[in-house]
């Protein structure tokens, strides 16, 4: 590909210059490629301009001078590697019907109830999301909820390659603050909710709300939770068509009337403005019907007859680590959810609290090099809502365990539940096992679909679901 193909205003001695490859990592720069100097949250790429230049490196393209015969300078460079990543790979997204879903909780899964709903209509549909990356079926792995905008392109590219029509998408706070889709425009985008996250990062709500935000700048149509706090804030200002989901309001586009909850799936009437429809899935949860009327709304705003919502929602499976149930063979439950948020602790917990049962046991811990001011508010949920806590690592990284746990017992002061504490999480989850009596139900909070965890030794293997086995195969 020439340099003008990738370049509108390149120096017109250069234009026809033959690249060969785009990245913004010095580390593997070959020769004629096009380097682009990203200053990052940790690293600033401009240090490696001239280590990528020795390497090879056909143009350096920068925000500031640095001093070599063969540099680009643009006003943006995170803005310009998006754009070159998607020229590279002949503008992949212009080919597909985007969908965004953006917010704290249910991102991942609203794109897999969206993924499936759309099979059902008949498409070929692709999906990037926190679990894994999916062309139609063939499964590959993701390293981020939104990958970065060289890995984007290159998966979309894919997907137009596959066929696909479509392609779902989790679109991620820090994603959207560091332009990794800049450039792409979303038929439709949805936002699920807004609570506490990510604040190492952000700092403020506003912040993280303003980061949000900009995906739905870049959408046609917007879906949006009218019941969360700050839909006034996120809707205001936006020229997209807005309509609301809500599981309170009469006034809201699409609305939920007689929700029945059940440990094995949700079921609820969806009150549309293209009818009603009744929705029974084997999903359950208190949040259930939020995210099921939520992708419900996003395939109907696409065109997908109603008639085939009902059909599409019974034939759904859940999400690895959603609220997910582990057969156990015994007479209690067990529960692994990725709820790592106050918010989605309390959803996960108030959920099954509501059910018959003996005791609701929670095993939660918090991520080390995070936002630290959630570890007590998730010490306090989960003592005044479960029967029993036990407090254990996340996923710790550089931070010690006992300093993280240490933080969530502030907010455990004076409980008037059991609280125990058992660092290793492995030791922590057969704890739970060894306890549970008949009737019990225990949550495996914080990890989810992960299996694995990160310590400040490194990334070890850690599947809950094998630990579970193991623990009952002890008892």
């Amino acid at each position: 590909m020439k340099l003008f193909e990738l370049i509108n205003e390149c120096p017109e001695s250069f234009c026809n210059t033959e690249i060969t490859g785009i990245t913004c990592d010095s580390r593997i720069v070959q020769k004629g490629n096009i380097f682009v100097c990203i200053d990052g949250a940790t690293v600033d790429g401009h240090k490696f301009a001239e280590s990528a230049y020795k390497s090879g490196a056909a143009f350096i393209v920068c925000q500031k001078d640095v001093g070599l015969p063969n540099q680009i300078i643009v006003n943006d460079s995170r803005r310009v590697f998006a754009e070159l990543c998607a020229k590279w790979f002949g503008s992949p997204a212009k080919k597909l019907k985007m969908i965004g879903v953006t917010g704290t909780n249910g991102k991942t899964s609203v794109s897999y109830m969206v993924k499936s709903i759309l099979e059902s209509a008949g498409h070929k549909v692709g999906l990037i999301g926190t679990i894994q990356n999916m062309i139609c079926e063939e499964v590959l792995p993701s390293k981020n909820t939104t990958p970065s905008a060289y890995e984007l392109q290159s998966m979309l590219s894919l997907m137009v390659a596959a066929g696909c029509d479509y392609c779902v998408m989790e679109v991620s706070s820090h994603a959207l603050d560091q332009d990794r889709v800049y450039g792409l425009q979303f038929e439709v985008s949805a936002f699920t909710n807004l609570t506490q996250d990510h604040l190492d990062y952000h700092i403020t709500m506003d912040n993280y709300m303003a980061a949000k935000k900009k995906l739905f700048y870049a959408s046609k149509t917007a879906i949006m939770n009218s019941d969360d706090g700050y839909f006034v804030k996120l809707s205001d200002g936006l020229n997209c068509n807005i309509k609301t989901f809500s599981c309170l309001s009469a006034k809201a586009d699409y609305k939920t009337e007689n929700i029945k909850l059940r440990s094995d799936g949700t079921e609820f009437t969806l009150k549309a403005p293209c009818g009603d429809v009744e929705i029974k899935t084997a999903i359950g949860g208190k949040f259930t019907p939020y995210n099921s009327a939520c992708a419900a709304a996003i395939a109907l705003e696409l065109g997908v007859d109603l008639s085939l919502i009902s059909t599409a929602f019974l034939n759904m499976t859940g999400v690895k680590g959603r609220a997910e149930v582990v057969p156990t063979g015994r007479d209690f439950t067990v529960i692994i959810d990725y709820a790592h948020t106050p918010d989605g602790l309390e959803n996960i917990l108030k959920t099954f609290k509501e059910l018959p049962k003996n005791r609701l046991i929670v095993l939660f811990g918090c991520g080390g090099d995070r936002d630290r001011t959630k570890r007590p508010k998730m010490g306090q949920i989960a003592m005044s809502i479960a029967d029993y806590c036990v407090v254990t690592s996340d996923n710790p990284r550089s931070e010690d365990p006992k300093a993280i746990i240490d933080d969530i017992l502030e907010g455990m002061k004076n409980s008037p539940v059991p609280v125990e504490v058992v660092e290793n999480r492995i030791d922590a989850i057969k704890k739970c096992i060894q306890m549970a009596t008949k009737g019990d139900i225990i949550i495996l909070a914080g990890k989810g679909h992960e299996t694995y965890q990160i310590l400040n030794t490194g990334t070890i293997h850690l599947d809950e679901r094998e630990i579970v086995a193991e623990a009952l195969a002890e008892l």
